[in-house]
């Protein structure tokens, strides 16, 4: 057992200065599974500051009708049934219902599940000792191992794993911004840019720094999101990650021509993978099957799969292509 000291934050500098002093020391807030791998002994923090009862729960308009702010400690559960998020943002609130199950989701929180890790079986169990994202330099063993759940796109040598939240797939698509604070005051994190890709340095999941706190998400004014839809592909119909997800808004004229479109893909990408190749090949076409079809050609040109996982590529085309057609189909 790693010994450890547990205190609770009374505000959010107290906590962010406690972090900074002390090396090894973690957040612990709602919706994130750092107490699953501390009883695996992948993470070994020497201190927890428990930051759940600061004041960062609000749901709230941004002045000027400048969008939506969430406190990063909004209870998913209740992010999802906000009137706002609901009417506003609806592929949020379908991403959030989509994930983990009610008691769960009426624990998890937005600065949580932000910060969700890997289910990479590899990471997760020590027992399998090459592991790069849990132990630099020691390999991948699903490159070579049983790899169905992983990721086609983004991915490097090093690492194939993919990112698990949902929540995060449809903030990518909405363009959110991560506000965070540190020792050194507050800095803003474009959702695009706040999860990494492996590269060389797996173990980096997030630009986020150690002593950097969550305290609240913008969702920029987007009209058009209320025409929006979030597709889940699992392998069964509750409390299952993604193998393929599709968060998907579209601009349309009047004769369903595209003006714009946001996408972005979940379970194929070690983190939330903008759909940027496709989001162009969209623009000024027909909102029909086959467009949406060449479009998610064009954005899965670059996939590649391994020995259990190929399926996944025409998996997510096929879903994309749903997707987009249910969202063509939204009065």
């Amino acid at each position: 057992m790693n010994p450890f000291t547990y205190s609770r934050a009374t505000d959010a500098n107290q906590a962010v200065a406690a972090v900074s002093r002390k090396p090894q020391t973690k957040f612990l807030g709602g919706g994130t599974n750092l107490i699953d791998l501390m009883k695996m002994g992948v993470e070994t923090p020497n201190q927890l500051i428990d930051i759940n009862r600061l004041p960062l729960a609000q749901i709230e308009e941004l002045p000027g009708g400048n969008g939506i702010r969430i406190g990063a400690l909004a209870r998913n559960s209740d992010v999802a049934e906000h009137e706002l998020i609901r009417t506003r943002y609806p592929v949020l609130s379908e991403a959030l219902l989509s994930g983990a199950s009610p008691q769960l989701r009426n624990m998890a929180t937005v600065g949580g599940n932000l910060l969700q890790r890997t289910r990479c079986y590899y990471f997760y169990d020590p027992a399998f000792p090459a592991c790069n994202k849990r132990n630099p330099g020691s390999g991948c063993g699903a490159l070579e191992g049983h790899n169905r759940v992983h990721a086609v796109l983004g991915h490097s040598e090093h690492c194939i794993a993919t990112h698990p939240s949902d929540m995060c797939v449809a903030l990518v698509a909405l363009d959110a911004v991560v506000h965070v604070r540190g020792p050194n005051g507050e800095r803003e994190i474009p959702m695009t840019d706040f999860h990494r890709l492996p590269g060389d340095t797996p173990e980096q999941d997030t630009n986020l720094k150690a002593d950097e706190l969550i305290v609240a998400v913008d969702l920029p004014s987007m009209p058009f999101a209320t025409r929006s839809h979030y597709l889940k592909v699992r392998d069964r119909a509750s409390y299952a990650f993604a193998l393929v997800s599709v968060a998907a808004a579209l601009d349309l004229d009047s004769d369903k021509t595209i003006k714009a479109a946001r996408v972005a893909l979940g379970g194929v990408a070690h983190k939330p993978w903008r759909a940027e190749k496709l989001e162009k090949e969209l623009a000024g076409k027909k909102a029909n099957e086959k467009t949406f079809r060449a479009a998610a050609e064009a954005e899965l040109a670059a996939a590649k799969g391994y020995k259990h996982n190929s399926f996944k590529i025409e998996l997510a085309k096929r879903a994309i292509v749903r997707a987009l057609s249910t969202v063509a189909a939204m009065s």
